[in-house]
């Protein structure tokens, strides 16, 4: 059976998607995605496009993408983490055999993929998550509404609230209060880290502090584990003759393919081309040619794997295995805790100033929060729950449901009758 709510919340992630729904005004419940016999209550932000002979390539979304692409990676176009592009001028469109295809079609594509393997007809009111600040070096709020804009209209929606994400997260901490509490909600997703100070009265008001964002999250620390352990097994580093010269190989090919948004990007002729020249010139063409055949190959996506399951591993453990072949080549290492924060210690440093950020912005000192909520699967990488426990304590520090608890307060923040108030423009 179809549902048809009024309003629908969706946490349209870099990493996950979920939709949620409010059943009243206290309690909202995800709708589930029914794949492999089982219930999941969220999907991979993932798309993919099938070769056909119509004009229009066979498009799937989530877990339904990934098992496309597995299936035929050769007549596959598999994007991840597109969310990244969002807020960029330099991403216009993006070939997918004969027809290019703009952020806003792709967007409209893969939620329109989801409402129908949800079961759902979107309604026309849509409460919808952005982060505080987007991706990118120089990310452009009023386009990414623009792009957001344009494919919500397309999917048929009437009324859209933008509501940062963070502050959705707080409303679904709130349902935990029986008290006043200033509260301070840490929000990690996969592109971007958002904060917001929150003022909550149970069953009276609630009031926005100040908010601040950063554009790194859990995609940032993949790039720090690729950069260092699989990239250099793949030619990073190399050189290549020219004019009896030995130069080194351009390092942005390695920059893109350390970040999931970008790689899914490289697979085209001009890069293919350019790294086959480079393998060809170079002593160490067995790596750079293996560097081909995963761009090439369906081994993506095993990759992605193996370091998802590495950096989950080291949120529980001193250390890690990691194991990964393509062509040739295989990467076998230990990846120690201490290994890892070393290499994303920077990106601590620039979560930390954004924690100070938002305190000095609500003109707070730590003792003046009450609780901290922590969501996002990045909340689970200890060193990312050390930040707080420095500064506001272990005991003020807590968890749970950390990957649905923003679509759940975004659809608590639709059923509420000033849900207009809770909404962003591009200016904020």
């Amino acid at each position: 059976m179809t549902a048809s709510p009024s309003t629908i919340g969706i946490d349209f992630g870099t990493t996950n998607t979920v939709l949620a729904v409010a059943h009243d005004r206290m309690t909202a419940g995800v709708l589930p995605f029914r794949f492999d016999n089982s219930a999941r209550d969220m999907v991979r932000t993932a798309l993919a496009f099938r070769r056909s002979g119509r004009h229009d390539p066979v498009s799937e979304a989530g877990p339904w993408a990934i098992d496309m692409f597995l299936e035929a990676p050769e007549d596959t176009r598999f994007l991840q983490s597109f969310k990244s592009f969002a807020a960029s001028h330099a991403f216009t469109d993006t070939a997918v055999f004969a027809r290019r295809f703009n952020f806003a079609q792709l967007l409209e594509v893969f939620l329109k993929r989801l409402g129908e393997h949800a079961g759902v007809t979107y309604p026309k009111r849509l409460v919808i998550g952005r982060p505080v600040t987007f991706a990118g070096a120089v990310p452009d709020e009023a386009l990414a509404h623009a792009r957001y804009q344009a494919a919500f209209a397309a999917l048929g929606f009437e009324e859209v609230h933008f509501v940062l994400e963070p502050v959705a997260a707080a409303f679904f901490f709130a349902q935990r209060l029986s008290a006043p509490a200033t509260v301070l909600v840490g929000d990690f997703g996969g592109g971007t880290s958002d904060f917001s100070i929150m003022r909550f009265v149970p069953g009276e008001t609630a009031e926005a502090l100040a908010h601040a964002g950063v554009g790194l999250a859990g995609d940032s620390f993949d790039y720090r584990i690729i950069d260092n352990v699989v990239s250099p097994a793949l030619g990073k580093n190399a050189t290549y003759e020219s004019w009896g010269k030995e130069l080194p190989i351009p390092l942005h090919y390695f920059t893109s393919f350390s970040r999931w948004n970008e790689l899914s990007m490289m697979n085209r002729p001009p890069v293919i081309k350019a790294l086959r020249e480079f393998a060809d010139a170079s002593k160490d063409h067995k790596k750079l040619e293996a560097f081909i055949a995963l761009i090439e190959s369906g081994a993506v996506y095993g990759l992605y794997q193996a370091i998802a399951g590495a950096k989950a591993a080291l949120s529980t453990a001193e250390k890690a295995s990691f194991s990964f072949a393509v062509e040739g080549v295989s990467i076998a290492r230990t990846i120690t805790r201490t290994d890892f924060e070393s290499w994303i210690a920077e990106d601590l440093a620039r979560l930390d100033e954004a924690i100070g950020t938002v305190l000095a912005r609500a003109n707070l000192a730590a003792d003046g929060i009450d609780r901290v909520f922590l969501t996002g699967g990045t909340s689970h990488v200890p060193a990312v729950r050390a930040l707080f426990e420095r500064r506001f304590g272990a005991q003020r520090a807590e968890t749970g449901e950390e990957l649905i608890s923003i679509a759940k307060g975004l659809a608590l923040i639709g059923a509420r009758d000033d849900a207009r108030r809770w909404a962003v423009t591009a200016a904020t």
